[in-house]
């Protein structure tokens, strides 16, 4: 296993990719850590899945959630992946969208153990990752550095392949792009956001803006952030 391809820098959207390579006709899916329900809402339009179980540990975001009601074929919980509330076997794929690395980090071989449960054999998990590099990781790391935390969730992804409770199927490396139309834009995206409390002094706030706006033009600022996603498989 890899944690990075740097060569790999195909610029793709993740959804889509994740539609086109996971077999989601019938599939009754968990995301965990759905945040803003953005990737459950097209998922659970798609017309392809039976149902979405869409979890959540932030608090305020899962009350957020609950106010959705055009979604019929999805069940929202305030529940971390350590401890999920669902049966052993009830679940073909499991979706986690930059969020392993959010879990904490004496939790992580936890959450996979529960990933592996809940699946039923032959399911998918597609652990999807950021990789730390790249000109926005640069920006982010001024105030949020994230390189211990990710490279314990590869450990643990690895550890968990390593035991047989889930196999690796494949490893995927590319691209993705993150636009934003000015540092006011950033801040609320990326500072401002409810599951973690970014108090940043003045001067770091500072420094911040000066580095994201080294890469600020007219048409404002276009990161494309490399990604990894380990999809797994559980044996059966």
């Amino acid at each position: 296993m890899q944690i990075s391809h740097p060569t790999q820098t195909t610029v793709v959207n993740e959804v889509q990719l994740m539609l086109g390579e996971l077999p989601l006709d019938g599939a009754r899916v968990l995301e965990l850590g759905c945040g803003k329900a953005e990737k459950t809402r097209t998922l659970a339009q798609s017309g392809r899945v039976r149902e979405v179980v869409a979890l959540e540990v932030d608090r305020i975001q899962h009350a957020k959630n609950l106010q959705i009601t055009d979604l019929p074929n999805v069940h929202f919980h305030q529940a971390g992946a350590e401890a999920i509330p669902l049966d052993d076997a009830s679940i073909d794929i499991v979706i986690m969208f930059k969020s392993l690395h959010h879990v904490p980090v004496e939790l992580m071989d936890q959450a996979l153990s529960e990933i592996a449960r809940v699946l039923r054999p032959g399911g998918l998990a597609w652990i999807s990752e950021p990789v730390f590099s790249g000109d926005l990781n640069e920006v982010m790391r001024l105030f949020h550095d994230e390189k211990t935390v990710r490279e314990a969730a590869f450990a643990a992804v690895g550890a968990v392949v390593a035991s047989g409770l889930l196999q690796l199927e494949r490893q995927l490396f590319f691209s993705t792009r993150s636009h934003f139309d000015n540092f006011e834009q950033f801040d609320q995206r990326m500072i401002q956001v409810t599951h973690t409390d970014h108090r940043l002094s003045p001067e770091l706030y500072d420094e911040v803006r000066r580095r994201f706006e080294t890469h600020l033009t007219l048409a404002g600022a276009t990161f494309y952030p490399p990604q990894r996603v380990d999809l797994l498989k559980k044996p059966g």
